[in-house]
């Protein structure tokens, strides 16, 4: 796939990084490459002060953001080291793109939208945030591949 326009769609599990060691290994250095990364929004808590959140919540606000804090620091270590590894197999860093977003529709929604601005792949881990998660809510990437119409998608194992 020389030249193609290739999605990663990342979070910082395993398996996404996985994701990445493929397209590294099995694809050309010319392909452009956008590491594509959808925040869930829970941060947005943080900055709260409604008189309404409830009590427990608000003695509790601060060891919640500062966990927060930390998923979005562990996050963006993950894409720099993905992006680190995709420089290292040779693809230069004019191809490498790295764009996060705040969920708006749904984690696999919004990585369908960016999908539809004109890539042609899809690349994504099997699974990623939680295994317990994803059997009550179905996992992003089956989400992702049912929902994919004009575009491929390929799933690394």
């Amino acid at each position: 796939m020389e030249k193609s326009n290739i999605l990663i769609a990342f979070d910082d599990s395993e398996n996404a990084m996985r994701a990445v060691r493929y397209v590294a290994r099995w694809f050309s250095p010319q392909c452009k490459l956008t590491i594509f990364n959808v925040i869930v929004d829970t941060a947005a808590l943080c900055d709260m002060e409604s008189p309404e959140l409830v009590p427990i919540f608000k003695s509790k606000q601060s060891q919640f953001c500062s966990l927060e804090n930390k998923k979005r620091e562990l996050v963006n270590n993950a894409i720099n080291e993905a992006a680190g590894l995709l420089k290292e197999a040779g693809f230069p860093e004019e191809n490498i793109h790295i764009k996060q977003q705040v969920k708006q529709k749904g984690v696999a929604r919004d990585i369908l939208a960016e999908a539809s601005k004109g890539y042609d792949l899809i690349v994504m881990g099997r699974r990623g945030i939680s295994a317990v998660r994803d059997f009550f809510l179905g996992s992003t990437s089956h989400k992702v591949f049912s929902g994919a119409r004009d575009i491929s998608v390929l799933i690394v194992n």
